[in-house]
C-alpha cells in the first residue's frame, strides 16, 4: 500500500487490516500523557479529599476500562486480549520543561498482550481517558485544567521492531 496505509485498499476504501498470516509475538505498548492542575487541586488530589472521591484510584480504573473498550470506540481497530494493562501516575509540583504548568499529574499506560497487531491505540486510549476522568472529577474546583503531550512512548513487538521515544533532556 502506497505510504503504508494499511486501512485502505486499493480503491481507497476503509479496511479493517487483515492480520490472518501475521504470527502472534509478545508486544507491549506505553503511552504517556499530562494534566496541569493548580495548587489546590494536586494538594486535594495527594490528600484524598475531593469530594467526589479517590480521584487517581477512579482514573486508573476508567483508563483500564476504556484501554480494553478501544475497538468498540476507534473504526477499524481490533479487538485484543491484553495479557496486562497499567495505569500509573506521576505527580509533579515542579515542572521540567518550560511549557508545562507547574503542577502537573503524569498517567502512563502500558498494555502487554500476545497477538498478531500491537496495542499502541490502546494504551493511547487508556492514558486519555484516565486524564480525562481526572478532570471529570476535579472541574469543580479547576475549570482551567490542560490535557496534553499525549503520545506513544515505547512499543515493542510486531514487525516493525522496538520503539522508544527520546526527548530531550527535561521533557517528558
Amino acid at each position: 500500500m502506497e505510504q503504508g496505509l494499511t486501512h485502505f485498499d486499493s480503491q481507497g476504501n476503509a479496511v479493517m487490516v487483515d492480520v490472518s498470516a501475521k504470527n502472534s509475538t509478545v508486544r507491549m505498548a506505553q503511552a504517556k500523557g499530562h494534566i496541569m492542575v493548580s495548587k489546590k487541586t494536586l494538594s486535594l488530589i495527594q490528600q484524598g479529599t475531593v469530594r467526589k472521591g479517590d480521584v487517581l484510584g477512579v482514573a486508573r480504573i476508567a483508563g483500564i476500562m476504556a484501554a480494553k473498550k478501544t475497538a468498540e470506540l476507534i473504526p477499524l481497530c481490533h479487538p485484543l486480549i491484553f495479557d496486562s494493562c497499567t495505569i500509573d501516575f506521576n505527580l509533579h509540583e515542579e515542572a521540567p520543561a518550560l511549557d508545562i504548568s507547574p503542577r502537573y499529574i503524569e498517567a502512563i499506560c502500558t498494555v502487554r498482550l500476545s497477538g498478531k497487531t500491537g496495542a499502541e491505540i490502546e494504551a493511547l486510549t487508556g492514558v486519555s481517558v484516565a486524564l480525562l476522568t481526572i478532570y471529570d472529577m476535579c472541574k469543580a474546583l479547576d475549570r482551567g485544567m490542560v490535557l496534553g503531550e499525549i503520545r506513544l512512548w515505547e512499543k515493542s513487538g510486531g514487525k516493525s521492531g522496538h520503539f522508544f521515544r527520546e526527548e530531550p533532556h527535561g521533557s517528558g
